[in-house]
């Protein structure tokens, strides 16, 4: 059996892709913070990439977390935010090649936390990145979108622009509380901006089996959402942040370490489920 009680299934290798694009979008979202969404945002297009997909991660986090995590200088450059204030400028200004083949990044950086205040009299503000995402599409087969800890315009315009939401959750009481208004957000994302946006699944990351707390909120996660939370579980483990200041995944660090092998079967497990193509 596995972690989440149900029997252990192994995932197929994806066949290759005879072209790339157009991508389907997929928003990792979660309002509580320390949850494990840019490592999954990270190691999943690494993933996704040694697959042999064409992966765009969107780092729409002020903190630049995942720019960091995957390396790249964030200081004096082009972010999505310039793209959010000018949505004529060519996205292919912003897009940065990370170190991992196939694997594509808009970073951000502290400026980015000022783009609710300056978007706020937009005209159709929710739609700004979709528009922008609009002209990049056709080059690549999934895009990742690592959401900030909160449900404001900005997790609003990734909700918008995306097909699919990912929900990255830490097996923790505290993670499990607000997950209920996630969830009513992206119901009213879906009644009022984007009528074709799903869940994607609910990944339970920070899994430790050693403790009972672990098993019982992994327990009560998969009564909750049933088949939605997805059979992968990703463990705890300090080759997490030993990888993020390297600035490389996982997948490169330590590919052979268990961790690494979890976030592969992750990528298999969503192209399985149609979730990537």
């Amino acid at each position: 059996m596995g972690a989440t009680g149900r029997p252990y299934r192994g995932f197929a290798t994806p066949v290759a892709l005879d072209s790339h694009g157009p991508a389907r979008i997929i928003a990792l979202c979660n309002q509580k913070g320390g949850v494990g969404k840019t490592t999954t945002t990270i190691n999943l297009a690494a993933a996704l990439a040694e697959y042999g997909r064409r992966v765009l991660t969107i780092d729409f986090d002020p903190q630049g977390a995942l720019s960091a995590g995957l390396g790249i200088d964030t200081h004096d450059v082009p972010t999505i935010y310039d793209l959010l204030l000018d949505t004529k400028r060519d996205p292919q200004d912003v897009i940065v090649q990370t170190s991992v083949p196939g694997l594509d990044i808009m970073p951000a950086n502290i400026d980015l936390s000022a783009a609710e205040v300056h978007l706020v009299n937009e005209v159709a503000r929710e739609t700004i990145l979709s528009r922008v995402l609009r002209k990049v599409a056709g080059d690549y087969d999934v895009i990742l979108i690592d959401c900030q800890p909160s449900l404001g315009l900005l997790t609003v315009n990734a909700l918008t622009a995306s097909h699919g939401v990912l929900i990255p959750l830490e097996c923790e009481f505290f993670a499990l509380r607000g997950v209920a208004l996630l969830i009513e957000t992206i119901d009213k994302v879906r009644d009022r901006l984007n009528p074709s946006i799903t869940l994607d699944g609910v990944v339970a990351t920070m899994y430790d089996p050693r403790t009972l707390h672990s098993r019982e909120v992994l327990e009560r996660v998969v009564d909750a959402f049933g088949d939605d939370v997805l059979e992968t579980v990703i463990g705890r483990t300090v080759k997490f942040p030993d990888a993020s200041v390297a600035g490389v995944p996982i997948t490169e660090f330590a590919p052979e370490h268990p961790a690494a092998q979890a976030y592969l079967r992750l990528a298999r497990e969503l192209v399985a489920r149609g979730a990537v193509a």
